[in-house]
């Protein structure tokens, strides 16, 4: 974004002051994410760090009917109890819920986060599939700097071969690494995409569930757009989507893919790595037991990730959400059950998130069911 001349500040990954200020401003029972990045917000602004006549606050909206559409609202509100309603707050969507006329999303920026996208989720991959194993400590880590710090420079400037250059680069690099061969249970974590990937909304539960003795399974951050673009297609085939709000997601799917060609095809040579499955198949799989009308908050996704990953050996899930997010409780913590029933071998602990929930609860949960796992790997 500052490429495309943008002055942004992206707010810490861990901010044990947000939840306090979100309180403040936001009812406790809204979702723990609305709070949260209130909180987040509110408490930067209220530091005195930044010119509140010379601040913009960029927050993305999906549209959906979940709180995940009603975050600019929350902060817009808390804002104006703060006395601080000079302060706009940009919409980033791609519905058309607002206009933004001091915000565009240009082609070359877009383009620049996409690439940064796959950076990030073939990161995640080949990190936390390495960590755990490696022979010499601290080495994953060290190795990751050096590229994070590569790739800085070419998300800034892109070029298409040094993009497909380093991709493949960083998954040989991470594949040769010294490694301890040994069995671990593996463990995924799914669910309500903010907790999902949020240190502070989760409780840095990587780290707890790596200290536990795990390999961790985080699904690509890229394969939630995908399902976005999904959705377009079956409320055209099957509700009452426009035909032309398919074709669009048609063409999304398609160029999401062809950023993510290279990844999958090195990931999938690899020795130590998988790659990500299509989104047609994940659709395919989760019709097995859930409608795919099922679209708020992460729907039959979150089903298709728990059926994929199961099948795909990674028979431990942690399965986490915001404690009231209806949607998450439909279609994570309601599919337990029949997601059981097809893959008996399947531990799932399904983790409610919020500022009352007790994290001491939630650490025992994790160690019963990492103890089970152990045993499962055992037999």
């Amino acid at each position: 974004m500052a490429t495309s001349g943008y002055n942004v500040e992206v707010l810490p990954s861990v901010d044990e002051k947000a939840v306090e200020t979100g309180l403040t401003y936001v009812n406790n029972d809204a979702c723990y994410p609305s709070i949260l990045t209130t909180g987040q917000i509110m408490a930067a602004l209220q530091s005195g760090k930044y010119d509140l006549d010379n601040v913009s606050v960029l927050m993305t909206q999906t549209g959906g009917p979940c709180r995940a559409s009603n975050y600019v609202g929350f902060i817009r509100k808390a804002l104006k109890e703060a006395g601080m309603e000079q302060v706009p707050v940009i919409s980033l969507n791609l519905v058309g819920l607002e206009e933004n006329p001091g915000f565009k999303i240009t082609p070359g920026l877009a383009h620049r986060a996409l690439i940064g996208v796959v950076y990030g989720d073939l990161f995640q991959r080949v990190l936390y599939a390495t960590k755990p194993y490696e022979q010499v400590p601290g080495s994953t880590m060290a190795l990751y700097e050096k590229w994070k710090e590569r790739v800085k420079q070419d998300v800034r400037k892109p070029k298409w071969s040094v993009f497909k250059k380093n991709v493949r680069e960083i998954i040989k690099d991470f594949d040769e690494l010294p490694r301890v061969e040994k069995k671990i249970p593996k463990v995924a974590i799914v669910g309500e995409i903010l907790v999902k990937y949020h240190p502070t909304a989760n409780n840095n539960l990587v780290e707890v569930l790596e200290k536990e003795g795990a390999e961790v399974v985080v699904p690509d951050l890229m394969d939630f757009f995908l399902y976005c673009c999904y959705n377009a297609v079956y409320k055209h085939d099957e509700l009452s989507g426009s035909a032309s709000a398919k074709r669009n997601g048609l063409l999304g799917i398609k160029l999401l893919e062809w950023y993510r060609k290279t990844m999958k095809k090195a990931l999938t040579e690899s020795k130590h790595f998988g790659a990500p499955s299509t989104i047609f198949k994940k659709a395919k799989k989760a019709e097995e037991l859930i409608a795919l009308g099922n679209q708020g908050g992460e729907g039959w996704f979150l089903t298709a990730e728990m059926m994929e990953l199961i099948e795909g050996g990674v028979e431990n899930i942690v399965c986490v959400q915001p404690f009231a997010c209806l949607p998450n409780h439909v279609m994570g913590k309601g599919m337990i059950k029949p997601i059981r029933k097809r893959y008996p071998k399947a531990n799932i602990a399904p983790i409610d998130y919020d500022p009352g929930a007790s994290e001491v609860n939630q650490i025992n949960r994790i160690k019963l069911m990492m103890e089970t796992a152990r045993k499962n790997l055992e037999q």
